[in-house]
């Protein structure tokens, strides 16, 4: 079993979260709810991985909270 790390977004237009995989080309969904995001990434991410296996363009390394005044 593989795991990846998702970026995950809520959109204020839509309500729609969206979430993607830095650095892996075309790993991105959407879904109403977290659990709908997750298994629709679940079933990109799989589908993308019988094509061929990624070669990812950059690594996931942390999130920062940048505060301006």
């Amino acid at each position: 079993m593989t795991t990846f790390t998702a970026i995950v977004e809520r959109d204020r237009d839509t309500q729609l979260y969206v979430g993607y995989v830095p650095g892996f080309p075309g790993a991105h969904s959407q879904g109403e709810t977290l659990d709908e995001l997750q298994e629709n990434l679940r079933e990109v991410i799989e589908m993308l991985l019988e094509d061929e296996k990624p070669i990812f363009q950059t690594e996931f390394v942390g999130i920062q909270q940048i505060a301006v005044r």
